[in-house]
């Protein structure tokens, strides 16, 4: 009873807001207003999926633009981590469709960790972590980046982020991976450098397959082959 006056309490003085608009939720809806959950710009069976090299697959619900891109910078920028639960399930219902029982253990695409320090929590562990609890699967941190560099975002063009994100990671624990059909999860992808060179060192350890997903994406995929 105590908790359920608390929630009461805590939405007459913070009312419960949509994740992606911001508009106030209407009464028994849950994170996204009933506009935005029919208007999002979510990807089709024709859209969802990305190829890589060095990983198999990556899918994303949705498209990087409009309310989703602002949405994603509260979540990344301004300490509304609590997104993630909202993120987390939007990715579970596509890796469902998607992916269903292909893979074993789920990881992430790590932060350094002077930008973990100055964020404060890091985002696509938070996703990794929700995904995980969504599907009782295992979530091990096997990454680590071994050095701050410019956000990916920051660099123009295809073949400076694959130059920027060339020996950023490292496997911190190869002893989970060999023979393993792994989930890495990561939160947009554009051009896919920083996920394909996170698979690259996962298969360089033995991994059986790398598949991704991400809650949005960017523009078309390139790989190296048309870099």
């Amino acid at each position: 009873m105590a908790s359920k006056l608390a929630t009461q309490l805590l939405d007459l003085l913070f009312p419960p807001r949509c994740v992606f608009c911001r508009k106030l939720l209407p009464s028994g809806e849950v994170n996204i207003c009933p506009s935005c959950r029919r208007h999002l710009p979510y990807t089709t069976d024709e859209t969802a999926i990305q190829y890589g090299n060095a990983f198999s697959r990556c899918v994303s619900p949705l498209f990087y633009q409009e309310d989703v891109k602002t949405s994603f910078h509260r979540f990344k920028f301004s300490g509304y981590s609590g997104y993630a639960v909202c993120y987390s399930a939007l990715m579970t219902e596509w890796i469902h469709r998607y992916f269903a029982d292909e893979f074993e253990l789920i990881t992430w695409v790590p932060l350094s960790k002077k930008r973990k320090k100055k964020r404060g929590y890091d985002q696509s562990m938070l996703l990794a972590k929700a995904i995980g609890s969504a599907l009782s699967c295992p979530v091990v941190p096997l990454l680590q980046k071994r050095e701050d560099r410019p956000p990916q975002s920051s660099l123009q063009g295809t073949k400076a982020r694959f130059a920027n994100a060339a020996g950023a990671y490292v496997v911190s624990a190869p002893q989970y991976v060999s023979g393993k059909r792994i989930l890495l999860v990561d939160d947009i992808v554009t051009t896919g450098a920083t996920l394909s060179e996170c698979a690259r060192q996962l298969r360089a350890e033995g991994a059986a397959d790398v598949l991704c997903v991400t809650i949005a994406r960017g523009a078309p995929l390139y790989t190296e082959k048309n870099v």
